[in-house]
């Protein structure tokens, strides 16, 4: 049976759910962050999901903040049972879950209680682990601490970035929250509370990590450029350019932290090296190495700290 749904969601990530939903449900409503400009030719930018839902031929409601009477109002005289939320990026109040009657689902993608918060598929990757996963869980106050339904497992592929990584969280998260409205509809919910002893938390990604530091273990760079893969990326500063890695592949080749140990960018770490396989210059494309070195010059020998 088709249930009345509300959903709110921001980026890419949420684009699947979002399809699949409407697929099998009646979404009532869109919630997503409101457009921005873009700083050149101040361009507005709408978000992966404003532009999804318009394309579904979905209303959209774009509030820069929740805190108003509106979209409240909105919610309550909806008469809609779930509200599914999906990395929207914004703190729902307190008063909203406070409505009677109304669960608000969320389709968080980590393993809770491990990485609550803003940025768990780029703290999974540059944590270095093994596997993730999507958990179904209730929306409380409290950052991401409410009980489960439903967990599945995700492994994290030694040359997995945010992108493929969030793409296979994605897709499953779709599956995993029709599961989870089947159990709703048969009246069989269940939630379990998250144990706070393991909880961690993947904090908002600060550009000020993404200045590569060549002192560290090779495979913990790895992690980190396949981490801030695509944004904020990782860079290098030579001869005053900021050169951003794309993509990189470890190496057993051994020299000085932060030498160019070869005329094709393997470049030494603490341990061993990295091989630099993508590179992308300020301002240009992203190319392969021998391509980026074809016109621009970084020798064999010199050091980039």
């Amino acid at each position: 049976m088709a249930l009345k749904i509300i959903f709110m969601g921001t980026p890419e990530f949420a684009v699947t759910t979002l399809r699949v939903l409407n697929s099998k449900h009646e979404v009532l409503s869109v919630f997503t962050q409101p457009p921005k400009k873009k700083s050149r030719g101040q361009k507005i930018i709408k978000s992966p999901i404003h532009i999804e839902a318009e394309k579904l031929k979905l209303p959209v409601r774009t509030p820069s903040n929740l805190n108003n009477e509106s979209d409240y109002k909105f919610i309550m005289e909806s008469n809609v049972k779930l509200v599914i939320v999906a990395a929207y990026g914004q703190i729902i109040p307190k008063k909203f879950l406070s409505i009677n009657n109304l669960i608000f689902l969320n389709i968080h993608a980590s393993l809770l209680p491990k990485w609550r918060g803003a940025a768990p598929i780029q703290r999974s990757i540059m944590g270095m682990d093994k596997e993730t996963g999507i958990t179904i869980m209730k929306i409380v106050s409290k950052l991401d601490a409410g009980p489960y339904m439903l967990k599945k497992s995700v492994n994290i592929n030694i040359k997995d970035n945010f992108n493929s990584l969030s793409k296979k969280l994605s897709d499953v998260g779709s599956k995993l929250i029709l599961e989870a409205i089947l159990l709703f509809e048969k009246n069989e919910t269940k939630f379990i509370n998250q144990n706070e002893n393991f909880a961690t938390y993947a904090k908002k990604i600060k550009k000020t990590e993404s200045l590569i530091e060549w002192n560290e273990l090779s495979k913990k760079i790895i992690a980190k450029i396949n981490g801030l893969n695509p944004y904020p990326g990782v860079w290098f500063e030579h001869k005053g350019n900021r050169i951003k890695i794309i993509e990189a592949e470890l190496s057993e080749a051994r020299g000085k932290v932060g030498e160019v140990l070869t005329d094709d960018l393997i470049v030494g770490c603490k341990d061993k090296s990295i091989k630099i396989k993508f590179l992308q210059k300020e301002g240009k494309k992203v190319v392969d190495t021998k391509s980026f070195l074809a016109g621009y010059k970084i020798s064999k020998g010199e050091l980039l700290i």
